[in-house]
């Protein structure tokens, strides 16, 4: 699945693509804005996490997000396409290449880039992809999250608070840290919270030029606990759980015994009757007391 690295790279090889070269056709079913004209050239190609836009001379911005299905490929005139032409939502030819975006859930353009208009932009948060990003803008969104009871492992996937976090890098990163899935962003630290920024930022950093996303170079594959479910943990050795979270249920693989940092307390379970509301007459606490006294014996 997409993430900040594989857009990031996806931008770079666009940029190199198409950058400069006028457009001899552009087609895309079922786009949201105004398509550029037959001639425009294009000016820039810019990725911001998932989301990447291409901006032509005409005024027109093309905005493209992978969520978890898209992806852009590259191709010279007449050569076989890795995937169904029915699957195809933008194509832009150039004489020397053809740009692909296959199965992306938005495609849309726009005339002016503007931070305050669009839907998207404003609320999107610093790229970590990008070396200037200001991280402690991130740990601050973070740590400042709208939705005290959101458990961490959503809101970093919020790119709100970061662009480019997926759910692979949500994994290894949220172990690396040693924190635990469902603590709620509330109950983490400001300092933890710059922890986990610094933490993304690093390995989605170190894997912008490799084909092969790495994060943890002594683990055989190169992740710690991504697709390693059922694995003994290689820090704990534990066994590395797979699991559901968040209202799309993605995956999520983690290890219970080192992912203790900010650990939820249970919920208290009422259904016990002697935990419910004693009557406040000294007979219910004797009451209680000879209860617990008996099960003891017992």
């Amino acid at each position: 699945m997409p993430e900040g690295d594989t857009i990031y790279r996806a931008a770079a090889a666009l940029r190199t693509a198409l950058v400069g070269r006028t457009v001899s056709k552009f087609e895309a079913q079922r786009l949201t804005g105004p398509a550029p004209r037959r001639g425009a050239a294009v000016e820039r190609v810019e990725s911001h996490g998932k989301h990447l836009e291409i901006v032509f001379d005409d005024g027109i911005i093309l905005h493209t997000h992978m969520r978890m299905t898209g992806s852009w490929h590259l191709y010279h005139p007449g050569e076989k396409w890795r995937k169904r032409r029915h699957q195809a939502r933008v194509i832009i030819e150039t004489d020397e290449w053809v740009a692909v975006c296959f199965n992306a859930p938005v495609v849309e353009t726009y005339r002016e880039f503007d931070q305050t208009r669009h839907p998207r932009a404003g609320r999107l948060g610093p790229d970590l992809c990008n070396e200037n990003a200001d991280l402690h803008e991130c740990a601050a969104r973070l740590f400042h999250y709208d939705n005290p009871d959101a458990t961490i492992g959503d809101a970093i996937l919020d790119q709100r608070v970061m662009s480019g976090v997926g759910n692979v890098f949500r994994c290894e990163v949220l172990w690396a840290c040693g924190i635990h899935p469902w603590a709620k962003v509330s109950n983490v630290p400001q300092s933890t919270c710059l922890d986990l920024v610094l933490t993304a930022a690093t390995q989605l950093r170190a894997n912008l030029n490799s084909p092969v996303r790495v994060t943890a170079p002594d683990v055989p594959g190169g992740l710690a606990v991504y697709g390693r479910n059922g694995q003994k943990c290689v820090r704990c050795g534990d066994v590395i759980r797979l699991t559901k979270m968040g209202e799309m249920a993605r995956l999520l693989y983690w290890c219970p015994g080192c992912q203790v940092g900010c650990e939820p307390y249970p919920e208290r379970d009422d259904s016990d009757p002697i935990a419910r509301t004693i009557d406040p007459h000294p007979a219910g606490s004797q009451f209680v007391s000879d209860i617990l006294r008996s099960r003891t014996a017992s």
